[in-house]
């Protein structure tokens, strides 16, 4: 049965995983996140990965902590690592918590 709907191309993982990736990314998630979900489900992830346009998902980091904890950068060291803690939960890189809370998105 599966196996007729995809010869029909009525079922497709590629756009399963795109759909999907795109309601999460708008939820606030971030690509790691996002994959792993993926991986989770038995859909393969696509080789270029979740759009790994750097600066696009450096600034929804930035929009998903000022929208969670306010438009200023964190204060003191304590705050700055509670936000990226919150971040890289929600499965943004490294690199995208930096310039999210430095506020060097590009």
């Amino acid at each position: 049965m599966l196996d007729c709907l995809v010869a029909e191309g009525l079922q497709s993982d590629a756009r399963f995983a795109e759909n999907y990736a795109r309601q999460r990314a708008d939820k606030g998630f971030g690509p790691l996140r996002i994959g792993l979900e993926l991986r989770q489900r038995g859909v393969e992830v696509p080789a270029d990965g979740l759009g790994d346009e750097a600066s696009g998902w450096a600034e929804r980091a930035a929009r998903v902590r000022s929208r969670r904890f306010g438009k200023g950068r964190p204060g003191d060291l304590r705050e700055r690592a509670r936000q990226a803690r919150f971040l890289e939960y929600r499965g943004f890189t490294a690199e995208q918590i930096r310039q999210s809370l430095n506020g060097d998105e590009q």
